[in-house]
This record gives C-alpha cells, structure tokens and sequence, in this order.
C-alpha cells in the first residue's frame, strides 16, 4: 500500500507568500498605494485576508518584503553584484545611473518605490529599515567603487566614499522625488561629470 504523505505546509506558505508578493507589487503599479488595501491583495492573490495579517501588520510592510524579495531575486540572477570596474571610473558610474535612471521610470518598479519612500516618512521604523535593507546596500556598491578608484589615484585620497556617493546619487533622487524636472540619461552623465570634475573654473 502506498504511503500517504500530509501536504507540504512550508511549501503551501511559500507559494502563498509569493503570490501576496505579487499582487501587492502588481496593484500597488495599477492601482496606487493609497488605493491599495489588504483586502484587494488577498483577492488578488487567492488567500484570506487573515493569512496576511497573521504575518503582516500593514500593508507597507507587505510591500517593503515584496519589493526587497524582487530586489533579492535579482541579485541572484547576477553573478556579481558589484559596480562595473573597467578601469574608467567616469564611465562606469555613468553606465550605472543611467541604468537606475531606467529603473526609476519603469511603472512596475517606480510605484512600488515611490510609495515605500513616502511611507518611510512618516513610519521612521518602517524608513529605518527601508534605509538598512534596501538603499545602504546599494550605496555600499558605489562606495566600494569609489573606494577601489582612490587605490588606483583616480580619487584623492582624503575623500570620504560615503559623502562623495550622495553628490551622483542624491541629486537623482531628488529629482525623482521631487518631479522637479524629467530624468534621462544625459542628466545622469552630466551629474558624473560635475562631481567628478566639479564646477569651479580651471
């Protein structure tokens, strides 16, 4: 007689997990935050509503684990996850922001972003860890790059890595932020260039 095994639990949840991912991130990009709710992310994703407040209080803490699993996937597709290093710093960072560029005006991750942002606002726990989990480990890319420019004489040696990665990142994101103007990839460069070279005559 055939051994009857009991349904895998773990494996149950995981594909529950995913699938709240997924529709949070999905109706978050259709729908907006403020017109997304715990209700419509159960629906969305085929499970009571009670199975998302048994692990979640809110719905932007659903969203912070959904965005930073998708963050976690990718990382896995990529052999190396640090910045590119040919050898022309220039070049690479350049290379770099204008791939985040892309990324920031790409619905499906800009409405997820945008609202995690504004949430982190007014929620400094929920900020902190949007801050720790998602955006420091991404600097810490630029600063090792940086860092492993000031070894080959490409940066002065008294610059701090960590303050000099705002000058390219802080600009960009403020304008994301902001709306203040359009981002494109000659923004991107030209934010390069002035930090890199600076703005005082020669």
């Amino acid at each position: 007689m055939a051994e009857t095994r009991a349904p895998d639990s773990t494996r149950r949840s995981e594909r529950s997990r995913r699938a709240i991912y997924d529709a949070a991130l999905a109706l978050v990009g259709e729908a907006g935050y403020g017109r997304t709710t715990i209700e419509g992310i159960a629906a969305r994703a085929g499970v009571g509503k009670q199975t998302i407040y048994r692990w979640w209080p809110s719905k932007a803490e659903v969203l912070l684990e959904a965005f930073l699993a998708r963050g976690e996937q990718a990382a896995e597709a990529v052999s190396d996850p640090a910045l590119p290093d040919t050898g022309d710093l220039a070049a690479d960072l350049k290379q770099v922001l204008r791939l985040t560029v892309d990324e920031l005006t790409d619905p499906g991750f800009e409405a997820p972003y945008r609202a995690l942002a504004a949430e982190g606002v007014i929620n400094p726990e929920l900020g902190a860890r949007f801050v720790s989990r998602l955006l420091e480990p991404s600097l810490q890319l630029y600063v090792d790059r940086l860092r492993a420019a000031q070894e080959a004489g490409q940066v002065a040696a008294g610059v701090d890595a960590r303050v000099a990665v705002e000058l390219f990142v802080g600009p960009l994101t403020h304008r994301w932020l902001l709306r203040t103007l359009p981002l494109s990839h000659a923004y991107a460069d030209s934010l390069v260039e002035y930090a890199l070279r600076g703005i005082a005559p020669r």
